[in-house]
C-alpha cells in the first residue's frame, strides 16, 4: 500500500531530485532506501539532523565531504584474507582522510565557534581517525594507484635493476637502429616490445643477419619482430627482475590489506557514520534548492501548511496554497471544474506529508506544522487496469475498498474524484457514505469531486468544510489558488458566454435549473467574493504590520544610539568637571591649612569661622549625576549683574556673577572657582541686598606684623608671579593694609600688564596706579585695597 501511495504522490520523482545532492555513493544508497517513518520521535530526530545540516551550510557555505568512497566490500574482503588492489587501498586512505577532515570541521564549529550541532557532533564522535593506516597506504601508493619504490627496500633494489637492464637493452638495440649498414635491413628504425621483450622490426630477407628469436611478424609477413641474440640474455634477466617486482608488490599489498583488516570494524563504523552525514547534507542542500523550512511536528493529526508549494512544479509556475486540517474540521471537500488544480492540491498535501515524515524540510513558509500519520492512503488518477478488464469506476472502488480495510484514526486519506465514473446520483450518494465511514473512524480526509451534493454535505456536516480552486472567468483560466470555506461553483454559463454562445441558449439553460440551485450558486459567488476580499485585506494588513514593525525597530535603534551618545557626552563632561573640582578642592584645602596656621599665630580667630569656611568650600563641589538635564530657564527676563546669585545648569551648582564678559558669556564664581559660562546655561535665582562691610579688626592687628607693604616679583616666571600676587593681596587684606606696592620691573612689559590685568579684576582691589618718581615709576604698581 505504501509503495503505491509513494508512486501516485510522485515520491520517487522527489527522491530523484534529492539524489542530485549526494556527495558519494554512500549518500545515494541512503536516498534510494529512504521511506517515510510513522514514529514521531524518529521523524523529529531526522528533521533536527536536516536542520543542523542547513545551519552548517548557512554559516559555512559548504560541507567538507570530498574523497569519501564506499569501501565496505574491500574492507570485508580484507577481513577474510583477500589481497586488495592498490586502487582499493587508495580509496580506503581517501575515505579515512575525508572522515578525519570532516570530523575536525564539525568539532571546530562546536567547540571553538560554539555552534549547537548535537546530532552531527554525536556522529563525528564515532569516526575513528585511523591515521596510521592512512599513512602506511600513502607512503606505499601514489595518487595514481602505483606502488612507490619507497614502499620497501627490496622493491627499490629490484626496480633499480630493471631500469639498468632496460637501459642496457636499449643501448644495444639503438646501436642497430643508428648503424647505416643495419638500417637497410630494418623495416623501421625503432625499438618495440613483443611478449614483454624488446625487439626490432627486421625485413624478411635479413632474418639470419641478427640471429636471436622471432617473436612476431607483420600481417604481410614482410617484417619480422626479432629479439637479437645480443640482448636475449639481458631480456631474460629483465624478465626475471620484473617477476620479482610483481612478487614484492603483492607482498606489500598483502601487508597493507592485513593492516586494513585489523581496523576493519572501525572502518565499517566510519563508513556508516559518513553515509548518514552525506544523507543529512543531501537533504539540507535539497532544502536550500526548494527554499524549504523545518515544520513543527505532532501526532494529533493536525496539518497547517503556509504557502506550501509542490516541489516538482517549477518555481516560476507553482502557486502556493494554505491548508489547515485536523482542528476545527477533519475533512476538506474540494469542488470545482477540471484542470483547476484540485488534483495538484491533493498531491501537494500528500507529498509534503511524505517529505516531512522522511526528515526532509518542506517547501513552505516558517511555522508550518505537519502531522506524523501511521498510514497515508491515496486514490488519485485514472488507474484503470486493462489486464483485469476493470472500468475506471471499478478500478477506483478496488482501491477504496482496500483503503477502508486499513484506515484508522491516525490515517491521512486522499480521494481524487470520489464517486466518479458512474451515475451522478448514485456516485454522489456513494461518495457521501464513504466520507461518513472514514469520518467515523477519525481519519483526516481531503477529497475532490464534481458532485454539487457534496457541497451541501460539507456545509451541513460537522467536521467537514468546503474548498475550491479559484477560476478567472475573464481569462478562462484557473488561478490554482485554494480557497478554504468556499465551495466551487460551476462556470459553464460564464465560460460559454465568453466563448460566444448565443444568449438565448444560455438563458434557456438557466431556466432548466431549479431555484434552489441558483440560490446555491449565488451563495457560492458571494462567499467567493468575500473570501477574496478578506484574503486581500489580510495580506495588506500583514504588509502594513511588517512595515510598522520595521519602522519601530529603526526608531528604537536610533533612540538607543542617541541615548548612548548622550550618555557618552555626559560622562566626558562629568570627567572634566570632576577633574576641575579635584583641583579646586586641593586649592581649598591649601587655604584652610593657611587659615589654621594664621589661627595658631592669632588666637582671636574663632574655630567656628574656620568650620563655616570649610563648609562653604565643600558646598562649592558640584554633585554630579547622570540624570536628564532639566530644561534651562530663560535668563533674558533678568538682566544679570555682578553679585546676582545664579545656578549653573551643567553642574547643578549655585554661584554668583563676577562680571559680564560679553552678551553671550558671564564670569561666574562657584565657591573659590571662577569660570566662563554661557548665558543659556545660567538660571537666575536672586539678587542679594547690599550689606555693609565689617572691618577685619580681629586679625589686622597681629597679622600686619607679618605682611610687608610691598611684593617684589622681579625674576619670577609669569605664572608663578600671578599666584604670588593672588596670595599677597589676600594676606594684605587680612593684615588690614590700606595700600601696598607690587614691584614688577619695566622689562618687556608682559609681567607689568599681567599684574595690572589681575588687579583690575580682583575683588579686594579698590584702585591702582603706577608709582611716583620716588616710588619706582613704571616698575611699580601701587594698589589701594578695600
Amino acid at each position: 500500500m505504501l509503495e503505491r501511495v509513494c508512486r501516485v504522490l510522485e515520491y520517487k520523482k522527489m527522491k530523484e531530485q534529492l539524489i542530485q545532492h549526494v556527495a558519494s555513493s554512500l549518500g545515494r544508497q541512503k536516498v534510494e532506501e529512504l521511506l517515510p517513518s510513522n514514529h514521531l520521535e524518529e521523524v523529529i530526530h531526522w528533521q533536527n539532523g536536516t536542520f543542523e545540516g542547513a545551519k552548517v551550510l548557512r554559516l559555512k557555505g559548504q560541507a567538507q565531504l570530498g574523497g569519501i568512497r564506499d569501501i565496505r566490500m574491500s574492507v570485508k574482503r580484507s577481513q577474510i584474507g583477500g589481497m586488495l588492489q592498490a586502487t582499493e587501498l587508495l580509496d580506503i586512505a581517501s575515505t579515512i582522510y575525508g572522515g578525519r577532515r570532516f570530523k575536525k570541521f564539525i568539532e571546530t564549529m562546536v567547540f571553538e565557534e560554539e555552534v549547537q550541532l548535537p546530532i552531527l557532533a554525536e556522529l563525528v564522535e564515532q569516526i575513528e581517525p585511523l591515521t596510521d593506516v592512512e599513512r602506511e597506504i600513502k607512503q606505499a601508493i601514489d595518487d595514481h594507484g602505483h606502488v612507490l619504490d619507497s614502499a620497501s627496500p627490496t622493491l627499490r633494489t629490484i626496480r633499480h635493476q630493471i631500469r639498468s637492464f632496460e637501459a642496457s637493452i636499449r643501448s644495444k638495440l639503438e646501436s642497430y637502429t643508428r648503424s647505416s649498414s643495419k638500417q637497410k635491413m630494418l623495416s623501421d628504425a625503432i625499438i618495440t616490445i613483443r611478449n614483454d621483450r624488446y625487439v626490432i622490426p627486421v625485413k624478411q630477407e635479413y632474418r639470419t643477419s641478427f640471429g636471436g628469436i622471432v617473436h612476431d611478424q607483420s600481417s604481410s609477413g614482410a617484417t619480422l619482430f626479432i629479439e637479437p641474440q645480443a640482448v636475449v640474455t639481458i631480456n631474460n634477466q629483465l624478465r626475471e627482475a620484473k617477476a620479482k617486482e610483481k612478487q614484492e608488490i603483492e607482498k606489500i599489498l598483502r601487508e597493507l590489506s592485513e593492516a586494513v583488516a585489523v581496523e576493519g570494524e572501525a572502518l565499517i563504523q566510519n563508513v556508516k557514520m559518513l553515509a548518514e552525514i552525506d544523507f543529512i547534507f543531501a537533504k539540507a542542500l535539497y532544502s536550500k534548492e526548494i527554499k524549504g523550512s523545518q515544520p513543527k511536528l505532532n501526532d494529533r493529526g493536525y496539518i497547517q501548511i503556509r504557502k506550501g508549494r509542490h516541489p516538482l512544479i517549477p518555481a516560476d509556475e507553482v502557486v502556493p496554497i494554505d491548508v489547515e486540517l485536523g482542528h476545527d474540521y477533519t475533512s476538506i471537500i474540494i469542488t470545482g471544474p477540471n484542470t483547476g488544480g484540485k488534483t495538484v492540491t491533493l498531491k501537494t498535501i500528500g507529498l509534503l506529508t511524505l517529505m516531512a515524515q522522511s526528515g526532509i524540510q518542506i517547501p513552505a513558509e516558517e511555522e508550518s506544522e505537519m502531522a506524523v500519520f501511521s498510514s497515508i492512503f491515496a486514490d488519485i488518477g485514472d488507474e484503470q487496469s486493462i489486464e483485469q478488464s476493470l472500468s475506471t469506476f471499478s478500478s477506483h472502488m478496488v482501491n477504496i475498498i482496500e483503503i477502508l480495510k486499513n484506515v484508522d484514526h491516525n490515517s491521512l486519506v486522499l480521494f481524487d474524484e470520489l464517486g466518479a465514473g458512474t451515475d451522478p446520483t448514485e456516485g454522489a450518494a456513494l461518495a457521501i457514505a464513504i466520507l461518513d465511514d472514514v469520518y467515523q473512524r477519525g481519519a483526516r480526509v481531503v477529497a475532490t469531486t464534481h458532485y454539487s451534493e457534496l457541497k451541501g454535505y460539507a456545509y451541513n456536516h460537522k467536521g467537514a468544510i468546503n474548498a475550491s480552486v479559484e477560476f478567472d472567468v475573464k481569462t478562462l483560466r484557473p488561478t490554482y489558488r485554494l480557497l478554504i470555506g468556499v465551495p466551487g461553483k460551476s462556470n459553464a454559463f460564464a465560460i460559454s458566454k465568453r466563448l460566444g454562445l448565443d444568449n438565448n441558449i444560455i438563458d434557456k439553460a438557466k431556466s432548466q435549473i431549479s431555484s434552489e440551485t441558483n440560490k446555491v450558486e449565488k451563495m457560492i459567488a458571494s462567499l467567493e467574493e468575500n473570501q477574496k476580499t478578506a484574503t486581500n485585506e489580510r495580506e495588506e494588513a500583514i504588509k502594513l504590520r511588517k512595515e510598522a514593525e520595521k519602522l519601530r525597530e529603526e526608531l528604537i535603534s536610533q533612540l538607543n544610539a542617541l541615548e548612548e551618545e548622550k550618555a557618552k557626552l555626559l560622562e566626558e563632561a562629568e570627567e572634566k568637571a570632576t577633574e576641575a573640582i579635584g583641583k579646586a578642592k586641593a586649592e581649598a584645602e591649601s587655604i584652610i591649612k593657611e587659615l589654621r596656621k594664621i589661627q595658631k599665630e592669632n588666637p582671636n580667630i574663632k574655630e567656628h569661622e574656620l568650620i563655616d569656611a570649610k563648609k562653604r568650600l565643600e558646598q562649592a563641589e558640584p554633585k554630579l549625576t547622570k540624570k536628564k538635564k532639566s530644561p534651562i530657564k530663560n535668563t533674558k527676563q533678568h538682566e544679570l549683574k555682578p553679585g546676582d546669585e545664579v545656578k549653573v545648569m551643567t553642574f547643578g551648582q549655585k554661584g554668583h556673577i563676577v562680571e559680564k564678559i560679553n552678551d553671550k558669556e558671564y564670569q561666574v564664581q562657584i565657591g573659590i572657582m571662577k569660570m566662563k559660562v554661557a548665558v543659556t546655561d545660567l538660571e537666575f535665582i536672586d539678587r542679594p541686598k547690599p550689606i555693609e562691610k565689617k572691618p577685619l579688626a580681629t586679625v589686622r592687628g597681629s597679622h600686619a606684623n607679618h605682611v610687608k607693604m610691598e611684593l617684589d616679583l622681579r625674576g619670577e616666571r609669569y605664572e608663578d608671579a600671578m599666584l604670588l600676587v593672588e596670595k599677597y593681596l589676600d594676606d594684605a587684606t587680612l593684615a588690614g593694609h590700606p595700600q601696598v606696592s607690587i614691584i614688577h620691573g619695566k622689562g618687556t612689559g608682559a609681567l607689568r600688564n599681567g599684574v595690572q590685568q589681575l588687579l583690575k579684576k580682583h575683588r579686594n582691589v579698590k584702585g591702582i596706579r603706577y608709582g611716583g618718581m620716588n616710588e619706582g615709576g613704571l616698575g611699580v604698581t601701587v594698589v589701594e585695597l578695600k
